[in-house]
């Protein structure tokens, strides 16, 4: 695997998550370097070091609502 990409979303009662996508990977951190850090150490934990990817992408959501 080359790369791993994790969905990020700011959680309700503060802070962010983040989970992988197509692996069983969940995160959490106050702020987003707090959460880079904690990816980084649940990815080192998941894969060996043969199969560690190169790679980590995060995509970012935010949701907000506009009222009429």
């Amino acid at each position: 695997m080359n790369e791993i990409f994790f969905l990020v979303e700011e959680a309700i009662e503060g802070g962010y998550n983040a989970r992988a996508i197509g692996e069983a990977i969940f995160t959490e951190g106050d702020t987003l370097d707090e959460l880079k850090t904690n990816i980084r150490d649940a990815v080192q934990c998941h894969f060996d070091e043969a199969h560690l990817p190169k790679i980590i992408r995060l995509h970012l959501v935010r949701e907000e609502i506009i009222t009429v």
